[in-house]
């Protein structure tokens, strides 16, 4: 019986042993994810890579392709789909969804509790690809998770939410 007790002590400390190095090593994931995501966002470089989208009267749906957002010190490229009312049809019925490619743009990054809110406008009055993009709103948590929100002038907004991943030079 008393060998018994001391076997369930023994286990118990155990198992606490072995639960707080659990918790450990999973705040150090945590803290090495924030520092990479940090390490991105500081860089200038990055690409916001969308797969799920949050129209503003349809329903939200996940994306099945490739769509993404490229920053880097200079360079803007936007390439996404878009669900909802617009308020002027495109010349080319190719020329859908939220395409632009710039140049002169501004980059506003503000560092909110952990969380990276990210402020891009096109600066040039007639960007190539889509003319009527005002401002891109990427908010970007700690994990790398992000969501953006694209307003713009002939379209309803709409957001998208994703993660960030740095930006590789091909």
């Amino acid at each position: 019986m008393k060998n018994l007790k001391l076997f369930c002590i023994l286990f118990i400390c155990a198992l606490g042993l072995n639960l707080s190095y659990a918790q450990a090593t999973k705040i150090d994931k945590k803290a090495a994810k924030a520092a990479e995501v940090k390490r991105i966002i500081t860089s200038g470089s990055y690409v916001f890579k969308a797969n799920y989208v949050i129209p503003t009267t349809m329903t939200p749906r996940y994306l099945t392709s490739d769509y993404d957002v490229t920053v880097t010190k200079d360079k803007l490229e936007v390439y996404l789909p878009y669900f909802g009312r617009a308020y002027a049809a495109p010349r080319d019925l190719n020329d859908g969804g939220i395409k632009l490619k710039t140049s002169n743009f501004s980059n506003v990054t503000v560092n909110k509790k952990g969380s990276w809110e990210i402020t891009l406008k096109p600066t040039d009055s007639n960007p190539p690809g889509v003319k009527d993009v005002q401002v891109l709103q990427l908010t970007v948590n700690p994990d790398g998770y992000a969501s953006l929100r694209v307003t713009s002038l002939n379209k309803q907004p709409i957001s998208y939410n994703g993660y960030i991943e740095e930006f590789k030079k091909n």
